[in-house]
């Protein structure tokens, strides 16, 4: 794995991160007003899991792109990649900024399945990268059910 590919996945992870972070707001009056799960974990439990992943994600990258045995597989992962990415960072205005939580929610499924198939091209790229992601894809899959959880316990959000 180049260092330069890694700077370039960082970056835009970083990117992503950053568009998530900025758009959480878990003390607004709104979000405090919902209706969630007894199993939502604590607060402080989401930057402790997304900083971990945030990292794989990038290291993933750069190994699944410096891993590429071809300029097809390449091009396909990076576009993967940056759907995903995209992705990632389109939840948090859709579900904290726009309150929008069952737009959230479709968006979250989408989400969901651009992480299989990013998970299976880094897979076939080098499967060091493709097991790197799979903290990520068990996390969004959990972050879809707590999702789920708040629509079905706010029908009027």
């Amino acid at each position: 794995m180049s260092t330069s590919t890694l700077v370039r996945t960082s970056a835009a992870t970083a990117a992503a991160a950053g568009v998530g972070t900025v758009g959480t707001r878990p003390d607004s009056a709104w979000y405090l007003s919902l209706d969630k799960p007894g199993w939502q974990p604590p607060r402080a439990a989401f930057p402790a899991v997304w900083t971990p992943i945030y990292a794989l994600i990038a290291f993933a990258g750069a190994r699944a792109l410096d891993g590429s045995t071809n300029d097809d597989q390449r091009k396909r992962f990076r576009r993967s990649f940056g759907i995903n990415l995209a992705l990632n960072a389109a939840w948090t205005p859709l579900f904290f900024q726009a309150r929008r939580p069952r737009l959230a929610l479709a968006e979250i499924l989408a989400l969901d399945a651009a992480n299989a198939t990013l998970v299976a091209r880094a897979w076939r790229a080098d499967r060091l990268a493709g097991a790197a992601l799979l903290p990520y894809l068990a996390w969004t899959g959990f972050a879809t059910a707590l999702n789920a959880a708040i629509v079905a316990r706010n029908p009027g959000h």
